[in-house]
């Protein structure tokens, strides 16, 4: 089922209903809709959009760790560890981060290196075109995914009039009263953006389906008219459509390993359910996750759309911005005075279920319409443990908050060598999505990054 994302914004509920394959991104409704969106296109060069992690503690200055503040452009977080590994001599695993990068940006983020027994000026300097070390440090301990307090970006939207800079003023305004809505990025999705219909496939059994969803091309179920983003993989997928299951196998690239494996096996009578087991088990979890993801977002549009984006109601669960800790909101914290006045200063937010075996429901009316979500889509709790346990995955599930704050907003607009833009700079808590302020700002299909003509994505945004 194609969607066209410009038609699909009505925020009614469809998203993942049984028997469609609904947009899970561009379909949210915005939290800004009295403010025309300015169009334009981002990331059409990496220096157009810098994101610089905002850490969660500084390096102490000893330790078996060497901290790294390191620069990247146009490198996926892996392709970075990589570098890093093969240069102080280690295994990718002794490299640690705090969050994933986009490759298509350039990023400033802390790594660590167990190095026991070394200093920093024990190695040469790292010299690397794409890759630069900004300072060097000691620590004690590795870093870890969630070690981060948040990320800083600047963001030049460019084929806009930078007069608008003016709506984005308001925009902007109007965001840091009401909250960013805490939607995950098209960059959850995967580069064809289905990662989440595959998901649900594979939670409701529906294995040829997801074959085709994942091999194909015309049979893929791809949300919106796009380019796949892999060209590479364009023959193999023809080869799939049209039967050719040998062929499609030689003719995969050799990178994409997964694909070659589930092909190879169907091309020797393995069943669709068989070809799926092929696969790598951290392919199967990116397929779950982002099936979660995909029901969160609905959650987010469904509380826009009735006006619930930074209100708490009976039943709901908040969460406490600084620690993450959570609470049942029932009608005696609602009574309270300082409970609006800690979501006024986003001290606490409301949250959505990312449902697995461990998520808390909520209760009451707000639970009933989370437990209904996950059931349009044709599945529960119960298969998504099931199918985890069965494909040897975890997959425990939690809650996370439906709005967070924009921090320290700059906007401006001017002209440089490469044409007219509008910069916004802005800090958002980890693990959000900058798309998540953009489409706002834009309100276009290039607001996510996937733009027409987009290269394939090389990580998440900002999530970690």
């Amino acid at each position: 089922m194609i969607i066209d994302p410009e038609q699909s914004r009505s925020g009614d509920g469809a998203i993942m209903a049984p028997g469609t394959d609904s947009t899970h991104f561009f379909s949210a409704p915005f939290a800004t809709p009295e403010i025309p969106g300015v169009g334009g296109v981002i990331k059409q060069r990496n220096e157009d959009f810098l994101v610089e992690e905002v850490a969660q503690y500084p390096p102490c200055g000893e330790g078996e760790h060497v901290y790294l503040f390191v620069e990247k452009n146009g490198l996926s977080t892996s392709e970075m560890v990589e570098i890093i590994a093969r240069h102080f001599g280690v295994d990718d695993y002794a490299v640690g981060y705090a969050g994933m990068k986009d490759k298509y940006a350039l990023t400033r983020q802390v790594v660590s290196v167990h190095v026991p027994g070394k200093r920093p000026e024990d190695f040469p300097s790292l010299r690397h075109e794409q890759v630069g070390i900004l300072w060097t440090d000691l620590h004690t301990n590795k870093l870890r995914l969630g070690h981060l307090r948040g990320n800083r970006f600047s963001i030049r939207i460019r084929e806009v009039d930078p007069l608008r800079v003016v709506d984005v003023h308001r925009c902007i305004g109007l965001l840091a009263k009401r909250g960013v809505p805490n939607l995950f990025g098209a960059q959850r999705f995967g580069y064809r953006l289905n990662n989440h219909v595959l998901g649900r496939y594979l939670l409701t059994r529906d294995f040829e389906r997801l074959l085709d969803g994942y091999l194909g091309a015309e049979r893929a179920g791809l949300e919106h008219p796009r380019r796949d983003g892999n060209e590479e993989a364009g023959e193999a997928r023809r080869l799939y459509d049209a039967g050719d299951l040998k062929g499609a196998a030689d003719a995969m690239p050799r990178h994409m390993r997964n694909e070659r494996d589930a092909l190879r096996a169907l091309s020797k009578g393995a069943s669709p359910e068989e070809a799926v087991r092929s696969i790598h088990p951290v392919q199967i979890r990116f397929w779950i996750s982002a099936f979660q993801s995909a029901i969160f977002n609905q959650l987010v549009s469904e509380r826009i759309s009735d006006g619930l984006l930074g209100t708490l109601v009976p039943g709901d669960i908040a969460i406490k911005m600084t620690n993450g800790a959570m609470f049942d909101v029932d009608e005696e914290t609602l009574a309270d005075p300082a409970t609006q006045d800690r979501l006024e200063r986003f001290e606490i937010a409301p949250t959505g279920a990312l449902w697995g075996p461990r998520t808390k429901g909520a209760r009451g009316e707000i639970g009933n319409r989370e437990r209904q979500v996950l059931a349009r889509a044709g599945t529960n709790v119960a298969a998504i443990e099931g199918t985890a346990d069965e494909f040897g995955v975890s997959v425990l599930g939690t809650r996370r908050a439906v709005r967070v704050p924009l921090i320290d907003p700059e906007v401006e607009g001017g002209v440089d060598e490469h044409g007219a833009y509008i910069r916004i700079a802005f800090e958002l808590p980890s693990g959000c999505f900058a798309t998540s302020v953009m489409r706002e700002i834009m309100k276009n299909a290039a607001s996510a990054g996937h733009q027409a003509g987009a290269r394939r994505d090389g990580d998440v945004d900002v999530e970690a």
